[in-house]
């Protein structure tokens, strides 16, 4: 046990985190060079194509330092702000964190915040510059920066580069050295931060061993679900399962539990001894949802297939909710939580993908506090149920505090920005590097109606964002309706700031216009909020030449066909039924 090291490599998103992982699988022989790839770690195929890590990955490996082999147990975390829950729980695992800055572009806004988390769980923090070999690095400044960031001195910064492996085995070394050893206790109690599922072994817990030993064949309990099982297998992962005798003390490792009910494990929960069960350990809250959308399957004989696809995405996704709810016009569906919009983005498309469904999904939304004339509060969810304004004394919304890093070039651009989503600055310094940091405060609302990729677009991608959320405030908010040849449309329907109402409508409209498909009657776009119609578009009809077959002959022969072509589609526009593709609810979301 005084061999194992414990760590994790916190950073902003795409400074090099996976490429370091790779360098350090590599040097440690954990992975043999004709297997290797880069991002070895990000197992998922969104991950690789997108470059970016989604979801925590632990990994063992061995590592000689003056003649005494350590066990290095590393987890690597995803950098996005969206998956900051997924950092906190990796480090509740570790002892010692490597704190990595990108040389080419320094300390960064989420930088801040995953520090922030490492420093109030108390967890050794190992300062590293990364991509040093890039033509473009700034290694000198940015050790000036971090230096005063930390409070400690320049001298103590390692200096790595994943590309070429440069300072690698020195930062392993430093690993060793710096990080404490894990620290036993009396009971026999595991501590489980992450879990997935495979459809012949059921859930594999991945878990922290804090005291005592399992193995396989025990008897254990989940302590919070108070629900035994037999450990099927114990192990640990370099990076593909390696089964064990056991996991000891201070390992990092898996039990296979052959549990195929979703809802039994869940991450923050105590795996113990179910013949003598130790106490809980202080785990962590389970994942606020941040935003909320409502998803639908085009064909409505695809419900169960929808909702099996759902249980077993949170057998593997721990931070995903879902609940079934219905639609007078959508038909049943699901109501689903999710971290971000990015996060949003990841589970639709795993479902297209894995489970080849086609989805109607709703615009996102934040939860809002409605409190009625009478007196009563309500939680509302979603658009399509947010309540008339002659019912509603009081709305309130959730609000986040922001901290931005930004080069001064950049400034003009980002404050319109911050006024046309409604933030609040607070506070604005200069920090070494010459880059302004600001705080502000902005609705939750405004925070997720794409400010992440409009601020990389009006910063060339320089600046960085990073967001906690602060509780609820009074909203001046109002519903937005939009009619499809008349028809409302749920998935379309927005809860918007009262003073940008005329502007969404005008803009949302517009874009329906070029997004929807031509009909074979004339289509009816409209945008409606409080019994008025705010906007309206028309789309002409799909035309045919239905006299192109007659030649010559009375010309009032083709005037009757016409005629008869004209009342038909008359009779269609009365009907106004619209089959909208699942691709425009889609773009809608992702482009709002």
């Amino acid at each position: 046990m005084q061999h194992i090291r414990n760590f994790s490599i916190i950073a902003h998103i795409d400074h090099g985190k996976s490429t370091l992982a790779d360098r350090m699988l590599e040097l440690t022989g954990t992975i043999e060079a004709r297997r290797m790839q880069e991002q070895v770690l990000d197992r998922m195929e969104l991950e690789r194509e997108r470059g970016i890590t989604i979801k925590m990955a632990p990994v063992r490996m061995l590592w000689k330092k003056g003649g005494t082999e350590y066990t290095l147990d590393l987890i690597d975390t995803p950098g996005h702000v969206d998956f900051s829950y997924e950092v906190s729980r990796a480090l509740t695992a570790v002892e010692g964190v490597v704190l990595l800055v990108d040389a080419t572009q320094g300390v960064q806004a989420q930088t801040l915040s995953v520090l922030g988390v490492a420093k109030e769980l108390g967890r050794v923090i190992i300062p590293v510059i990364s991509k040093i070999d890039s033509p473009n690095a700034r290694a000198a400044d940015v050790k000036s920066e971090l230096a005063l960031l930390l409070g400690i001195e320049e001298s103590t910064i390692l200096s790595v580069s994943g590309k070429t492996g440069e300072g690698v085995a020195h930062l392993l070394d430093t690993i060793v050295e710096l990080v404490p050893a894990p620290q036993p206790t009396n009971a026999q109690q595991g501590l489980i931060f992450d879990f997935g599922y495979s459809d012949h072994r059921g859930i594999i817990v991945y878990l922290r061993i804090f005291g005592g030993a399992f193995h396989k064949g025990d008897t254990l309990r989940f302590v919070a679900a108070d629900a035994d099982f037999v450990a099927l297998e114990v192990g640990t992962l370099s990076p593909t399962e390696r089964p064990a005798a056991e996991l000891g003390e201070g390992e990092i490792g898996y039990i296979v539990t052959g549990i195929k009910k979703p809802g039994i494990a869940s991450v923050g929960d105590t795996v113990t001894s179910a013949r003598q069960p130790a106490k809980a350990l202080s785990g962590y809250l389970a994942p606020t949802p941040v935003i909320w959308a409502s998803v639908y399957p085009e064909s409505q004989d695809d419900l169960p297939i929808l909702r099996q696809s759902l249980e077993k995405l949170r057998l593997s996704d721990s931070s995903l909710s879902y609940e079934e709810e219905s639609s007078g016009i959508m038909g049943r569906g699901f109501r689903c939580g999710f971290l971000g919009m990015l996060h949003l983005e990841i589970i639709i498309e795993r479902l297209r993908r894995e489970f080849a469904l086609e989805l109607v999904v709703t615009q996102p939304t934040t939860v809002y506090e409605i409190t009625r004339m009478q007196g009563t509060v309500e939680e509302i969810f979603s658009p399509a149920k947010f309540p008339d304004d002659s019912t509603v004394k009081l709305v309130r919304e959730m609000w986040a505090d922001i901290t931005l890093i930004t080069p001064s070039d950049y400034m003009g651009g980002i404050s319109q920005l911050l006024y046309d989503h409604e933030a609040n600055v607070e506070a604005t310094q200069t920090m070494p590097d010459g880059k302004l940091e600001l705080t502000a405060e902005m609705p939750l609302r405004e925070l997720m109606r794409g400010f992440f990729d409009k601020l990389k677009s009006v910063s060339s991608g320089f600046a960085s964002l990073g967001y906690t959320l602060k509780g609820l405030r009074e909203a001046h908010v109002v519903r937005l309706d939009i009619l499809v040849a008349e028809e409302p449309v749920p998935a379309f329907a927005r809860i918007v700031s009262a003073r940008r109402l005329q502007h969404e409508a005008e803009q949302l409209v517009e874009k329906l216009e070029s997004l929807l498909p031509r009909q074979l009657f004339e289509l009816k776009i409209q945008a409606r909020s409080g019994g008025r119609i705010l906007a309206a578009r028309r789309k002409s009809a799909l035309r045919k030449d239905v006299t192109q077959h007659m030649y010559g002959g009375d010309i009032t022969r083709k005037m009757k066909l016409r005629e008869k072509q004209k009342k038909g589609k008359k009779r269609m526009l009365a009907r106004g039924k619209v089959d909208i593709p699942h691709d425009v609810f889609l773009k809608v979301v992702r482009e709002s």
